[in-house]
């Protein structure tokens, strides 16, 4: 059977752009005795062309907070994230029966204690920022909406059938090849949202998935030899 090789790049681009207001604290004058201080002005840069404005305290604080809500970058990275990680769940489900090894039953393990908790943030991140999108995630990892080819990483339904019926040594060169692909893959997606997302939480997910799974795949290329 002719497999579709992906080879997706695992380097993440550190994305370290600070999101929010570039403000300049100015001092502020004193009451008369007694009397409350004034709390501290912030100015924020104009759009270019445009003066500088001074911001309250409170205005500040209120276009901080609206600067940081979701966009859809971080809900189009969660929703597909979950389907993901879903197929990620279906591969290691058939180690314990099919691995010819211990490490790659070991690895399966470890795959499932990660992305299962995973799964579960994310979709409660949906619940409450897009409850749409969650009900697009199931538990069967066929796309719900999401075809395979806009996630990099995602093994084809012919790749996965080949990894049912595979057993042994056989089964453990695949599993590996097919998961490296589908963390890098991964990785690619956290790139993608860092640069594009807006939402803490999520910048919070997608870093730690990213760690996680990069190291992982080096583990996996060291298992192959």
């Amino acid at each position: 059977m002719n497999r579709q090789h992906r080879r997706v790049s695992g380097s993440l681009t550190a994305l370290a752009a600070l999101l929010g207001l570039a403000a300049l604290t100015v001092g502020c004058t004193g009451g008369t005795e007694g009397s409350p201080a004034a709390g501290p002005s912030v100015i924020a840069p104009g759009a270019p062309g445009e003066r500088a404005h001074t911001l309250s305290p409170q205005e500040a604080e209120a276009q901080g907070r609206k600067e940081r809500q979701p966009n859809s970058a971080d809900i189009d990275y969660m929703s597909r994230m979950v389907v993901h990680h879903e197929q990620a769940l279906v591969m290691a489900d058939l180690a314990p029966e099919r691995a010819g090894g211990a490490p790659v039953r070991k690895l399966a393990d470890r795959i499932r204690a990660a992305q299962d908790p995973e799964i579960t943030a994310m979709r409660a991140w949906l619940e409450r920022h897009a409850p749409d999108r969650a009900e697009e995630s199931g538990s069967d990892a066929s796309g719900h909406g999401h075809s395979h080819g806009d996630m990099p990483g995602m093994a084809t339904e012919e790749e996965l059938a080949e990894l049912r019926a595979a057993e042994g040594a056989a089964f453990d060169a695949l599993f590996l090849e097919l998961m490296i692909d589908h963390h890098n893959g991964a990785v690619t997606m956290v790139a993608e949202v860092l640069g594009a997302g807006n939402d803490v939480r999520v910048e919070e997910l997608a870093a730690d998935t990213a760690a996680q799974q990069s190291a992982e795949v080096e583990r996996m290329r060291a298992m192959r030899g």
